[in-house]
């Protein structure tokens, strides 16, 4: 029996070019499931966490995942590793997290980024000099060490040899349902500048809420309140928060957060069906910032922040319920890396 989806890759895949892609710092696959579906061929992927690394090998057992250091890597010949030629990878993606440098703004080049993550990462570029690279990372990297560290990482990928780019994109701008904004920097060689003409995406017009996506989500693993969390929270309106109970009863559970300044606007929250979920976090109920289900009174299932973070029902994530909200949490949404690497791969046919 013929599978038409696959004669239908098939001929798509004969239409066009295939792109290549390696990918650092890959988590449990959001931002390389975007990037494959946008037609790119992944021909490594680098992830130290063990859980993460058994999620990527379960999901696509074809790619070439590496569980190990990626400071063990970047100091081998990455020609010989991939088995690609300087300067004919297609795309480098990945996001280290963000560090304070210990020479930021003293102009030392790559030396400014030794003993970070990033410095690894800037090396792989060194090295392969990818037509184009994607860096993501938080928002507040822009601010970080008064704007420091980020000016000493656009210095480094320019001393590499590439125009820079950068736009910080809300993940529900282009169909993802939660607000999640994240840093996206994109590098065009600049040999390939006068070729390559990258745009950044344009923002969708429907914007996906909870009731879009929550209603019909496959069962999942979760961690569930305690039972006197459970019982306050069963007070909240769906939409609602602290302000929204008995005085009494908020001040009780805040304790010394109830003399704080500011709104505290993520303590006893409870979501609506009719918003976007807020960020994914790492952890199924943190105090200060709490996701609560709109219809029951408990935190959402990993299942259910698989959903805002747009990963496929069928993707398994691998190791212990709490190894899977964190690899869930620090994923990048696939359907905003979707988009991004849409536009990559309608640039890179500018060469080929």
């Amino acid at each position: 029996m013929t599978d038409c989806g696959v004669v239908e890759k098939v001929r798509n895949h004969r239409k066009k070019e295939i792109y290549t892609a390696i990918e650092l710092f890959a988590g449990a696959g959001g931002l390389a499931l975007g990037i494959e579906e946008a037609g790119f061929q992944t021909i490594g992927l680098i992830e130290i966490d063990k859980d993460a690394s058994d999620s990527l090998k379960r999901n696509r057992p074809e790619w070439r995942v590496a569980n190990e250091d990626i400071a063990d890597i970047s100091c081998l010949d990455l020609e010989d590793y991939f088995g690609i030629p300087k300067g004919e990878l297609d795309l480098l993606s990945g996001g280290a997290p963000c560090q304070a440098f210990s020479y930021a703004g003293k102009r030392l080049g790559l030396e400014d980024a030794r003993g970070t993550l990033f410095y690894h990462y800037a090396i792989f570029l060194q090295k392969l000099q990818p037509r184009m690279f994607l860096f993501e990372n938080v928002r507040g990297l822009l601010t970080h060490d008064k704007g420091r560290t980020y000016k000493t990482m656009t210095d480094i990928f320019e001393d590499a040899g590439y125009t820079v780019q950068k736009k910080v994109m809300n993940a529900w701008d282009y169909g993802v349902p939660q607000k999640r904004e994240r840093l996206i920097t994109i590098g065009i060689r600049n040999d390939l500048t006068d070729k390559i003409t990258f745009r950044f995406p344009k923002k969708h017009d429907y914007k996906p809420v909870l009731r879009d996506v929550l209603l019909d989500c496959p069962d999942g693993p979760g961690v569930p309140y305690g039972e006197k969390k459970r019982k306050i929270f069963e007070l909240v309106p769906p939409g609602g928060y602290w302000r929204d109970i008995d005085p009494e009863i908020a001040k009780e559970y805040m304790k010394s957060c109830w003399n704080m300044e500011g709104g505290r606007t993520g303590i006893l929250r409870r979501m609506s069906l009719d918003e976007p979920s807020l960020t994914v976090l790492t952890s199924p109920s943190q105090k200060q910032t709490e996701r609560c289900h709109p219809l029951e009174a408990r935190p959402f299932t990993v299942r259910e922040n698989a959903r805002w973070q747009t990963f496929p029902d069928d993707w398994q994530i691998c190791g212990s319920v709490y190894s899977q909200y964190r690899q869930v949490g620090n994923a990048v949404p696939g359907k905003l890396a979707y988009e991004i690497a849409r536009e990559i791969y309608r640039s890179l046919e500018g060469v080929k």
